[in-house]
């Protein structure tokens, strides 16, 4: 609810949603759109059951494991940073088509490697196309939907990615019991992505543009169509009309004039910092390594590999419940207590794995559960607020590269995460490890509690108008 006068005067009260088949529009656009993060979670997680069979083959050592993890991480940074420009100026549609064929052919490469070098290349093919999605998805999301419902529908994306991990743990699981024996059953791991790439490729050209997107260039009539096949044409209108308000003020921004104006120079400090805090959770550690994490405590191979769905799973459900919380619980109050809760489990791992020594029968089940625990308490909490807060902070204006700045300092966190955390458990153990990621954990309460705007229940128009009165 709009609650300051210049905020309601800005940006007036909208018609009620109805139902109408326009819902059923909205349902089918998020659920295409979504390929692009079920192909985010699947190019991810697959590395964590391919790598090891992929090592035995290629001779890889523990830093060039990392190298082949990190270098799809590091290439997202890249993409995140570009692709949200490039949305900018080519449009919302247009970009995840392109990243469809980027999908596709990234894992062309992969399938096809005949050594390191390659298998690196197509990692980075892939990790273009992964940060792009990043970026791209979420706000494609954010400017269809409605504000009442924006949390729910953006946050698709993140249940969508973490899916796609699930795929890829379950994937990996059955080809490495049933095929474990052969030669290149990580090139079959890999080459099950071609399937969601050709269906978001067939899906998107077949979808709308952001109407948002489109208001921007002076294209309303079509902005309109789109408006009104996604809501009822009396809020249609209006919307409209809302939207238009705030771009005829507004040009849009470079990043010099961003860093030369106090708000925006806030509110994107703020967005890079929820991105690094989300991944100095180490969660991303877990979906990569989290086979060779259940190994150090315990478990064979082949025992940790079947473990290591468990995670999974509890992140797919984790992310329905977190649907369910975007519209009905402040963003702050989540991110607060997702981490407070990881931080605890951080604190949980690291005395579990000084209480129990290595070769104690029951130590790979209390991590195993413990690193469960961290999981739900991250896609419940965490995953799914950090991509719909990121799509929906930023004025228009800048939309695209605020969100692109914000993900590619989540990329970059998280490849530096991939490239060093075998190194880091092989010199300081779980132990230390997770100590140091609880500390990390500490040091974020601090700063959602001190700095984040709330946003749950405002228009994007209402949030910007927040931001020009400091709020």
């Amino acid at each position: 609810m709009l609650t300051d006068t210049g905020e309601a005067r800005m940006t007036p009260a909208l018609p009620p949603l109805t139902p109408g088949p326009h819902r059923a529009r909205l349902g089918l656009i998020s659920i295409v759109a979504c390929f692009g993060g079920l192909l985010f979670g699947y190019d991810t997680g697959v590395i964590n059951g391919a790598l090891r069979p992929l090592s035995a083959e290629l001779g890889l050592e523990a830093f060039t494991e990392g190298i082949v993890t990190s270098s799809l991480v590091f290439a997202a940074a890249i993409g995140a940073l570009f692709g949200g420009r490039l949305s900018d100026a080519l449009g919302r549609r247009t970009m995840l088509v392109a990243l469809a064929v980027l999908f596709f052919l990234g894992t062309l490469v992969l399938v096809l490697a005949p050594g390191f070098a390659v298998l690196v290349a197509g990692r980075v093919l892939l990790g273009l196309a992964v940060g792009g999605a990043s970026t791209v998805v979420p706000v494609y999301l954010a400017e269809l939907a409605p504000h009442e419902i924006r949390g729910s529908i953006s946050g698709r994306n993140e249940v969508a990615i973490v899916s796609g991990q699930l795929a890829a743990f379950v994937v990996n699981a059955v080809l490495g019991i049933t095929l474990g024996h052969l030669d290149g059953v990580w090139r079959i791991m890999f080459a099950v992505c071609a399937l969601p790439a050709i269906a978001l490729f067939i899906g998107m050209l077949r979808m709308p543009e952001s109407p948002r997107w489109l208001a921007r260039r002076g294209r309303r009539e079509e902005a309109l169509a789109v408006l009104r096949s996604v809501r009822s044409a009396e809020r249609a209108s209006a919307e409209l009309a809302q939207i238009e308000a705030i771009a005829e003020r507004r040009t849009r921004s470079s990043l010099a004039e961003v860093l030369q104006s106090r708000p925006l120079r806030r509110i994107l400090l703020i967005g890079m910092g929820v991105g690094i805090a989300q991944q100095l959770t180490g969660i991303n550690s877990i979906m990569y390594y989290g086979q060779s994490v259940l190994v150090e405590s315990g478990f064979d191979e082949q025992a940790a590999l079947i473990a290591n769905v468990a995670p999974g799973v509890i992140a797919v459900l984790g992310g329905i419940i977190a649907l369910w919380m975007m519209d009905r619980v402040d963003r702050r109050t989540t991110f607060l207590l997702g981490f407070g809760l990881t931080t605890l489990c951080h604190v949980l791992i690291g005395v579990a794995s000084v209480a129990l020594e290595p070769g104690h029968p029951i130590r790979p089940f209390v991590i195993l559960a413990l690193v469960v625990a961290f999981v739900g308490a991250m896609q419940t909490f965490l995953n799914v607020a950090t991509w719909v807060y990121l799509s929906e902070i930023f004025p228009l204006r800048m939309r695209g590269l605020g969100i692109g700045i914000a993900a590619f300092a989540n990329w970059v966190t998280n490849g530096t995460l991939a490239l060093w955390f075998p190194s880091l458990v092989a010199a300081a153990g779980i132990t230390g490890t997770f100590f140091l990621f609880a500390a990390v954990g500490a040091l974020a309460v601090v700063f959602v509690a001190t700095q984040l705007p709330e946003s749950r229940g405002r228009t994007l128009e209402g949030l910007e108008s927040r931001l020009e009165l400091g709020r």
